[in-house]
């Protein structure tokens, strides 16, 4: 009686244990942005969408600064520990996010936006939605109140259980950054160059203190007390904006034609030399992301599709899922 010899090769199971071993460390690198789902809310909170929207929009009526307050407070929680509202935290002894040196600039109107938000939605489904969804939505609507593209969210996040001043330092750019440190950066949250040139773009809703750049108008070298990447007819208006002994707390618009519209003009003052940090003006200056820029700035369709596409990537970083963190019932609390 013959037996039949075992093929040569790997067998079924072991390929089909190989197989299931792949995709688990799949889902592991892929982490919680599998389970993001622009549909998550849909029986849960079906009116979710239309809550975040109103009280944004009532918000951005009382005071223009909820555009770039909400803005600016998204990209700071997704650089640190992902986008988890942990950036919103309060902490009575100082110790949280907000609470260090590079945070202390974000502006209490980003914070009033979700809190209210959050209370609307609150009302109607309770402990439903995380403050890290509520972020996304509101950032995604103050872009489009100033103007700019309209885009899906990606929804099911959850809030962090973990805020410190600590964590902060080292996780955000430098206004004196050049390209490769911004790359650098922007790389570890697995964002392109294109995705750091166009995220750059929401630079013309942006404003900063004079203490961000005035070494680039007052003391950039012994020899040179402008920095000569910098259009010296724009050193002069900022100068005049930021005189020497002025408050260093005084704000100035980023963007001083449309600084209330989401545009291509950013790209368009960089070409010009009116990049207001170094970390602006290198976009153009280095050649390597010069192309983008000019692309940018003579194509505002193009630059609309990738900053979209940059949101949706930089919305995806370190989210927690499923069980991971919690539900928030206070933003600026962690459930007790």
């Amino acid at each position: 009686m013959f037996t039949r010899e075992k093929p040569a090769g790997m067998k079924m199971e072991e390929r089909k244990i190989i197989c299931s071993v792949l995709v688990i460390i799949m889902i592991a690198i892929k982490g919680g942005e599998a389970q993001l789902s622009e549909n998550f809310y849909t029986t849960s909170c079906p009116r979710l969408q239309n809550i975040v929207k109103q009280a944004v929009t009532k918000k951005y009526g009382q005071t223009f600064v909820t555009a770039q307050a909400t803005l600016r407070l998204f990209f700071h929680d997704c650089f640190v520990q992902g986008c988890d509202a942990s950036v919103m935290i309060f902490s009575p002894n100082g110790g949280a996010e907000k609470d260090s040196p590079d945070d202390l600039s974000l502006a209490g109107d980003g914070f009033d936006t979700i809190i209210k938000a959050k209370q609307a939605v609150e009302a109607v489904c309770p402990g439903v939605v995380s403050c890290a969804d509520i972020l996304a939505l509101a950032t995604r609507d103050v872009i489009g109140l100033t103007g700019g593209p309209s885009f899906s969210v990606e929804l099911g996040r959850r809030d962090g259980l973990r805020s410190k001043a600590s964590d902060v330092s080292g996780n955000l750019p430098e206004p004196e950054f050049k390209l490769n440190q911004l790359l650098n950066m922007f790389a570890k949250h697995g964002l392109t160059q294109t995705d750091l040139v166009a995220l750059s773009g929401a630079h013309t809703l942006g404003a900063a203190h004079c203490s961000k750049f005035s070494k680039r108008i007052y003391n950039f070298s012994p020899s040179n007390p402008i920095d000569p990447t910098m259009n010296p007819i724009y050193a002069l208006q900022l100068k005049q904006q930021c005189p020497p002994n002025v408050n260093p707390n005084i704000v100035v618009n980023m963007d001083s034609l449309t600084p209330r519209t989401f545009d291509n003009l950013y790209y368009q003052d960089l070409i010009a030399g009116r990049g207001m940090f170094t970390s602006d003006q290198d976009l153009f200056t280095n050649p390597a992301s010069r192309p983008t820029v000019i692309d940018f700035a003579n194509n505002p369709g193009n630059f609309n599709s990738a900053f979209i596409t940059a949101m949706r990537k930089l919305g995806r970083v370190g989210v927690k899922t499923g069980n991971q963190g919690e539900i928030r019932r206070n933003c600026a609390a962690f459930n007790s």
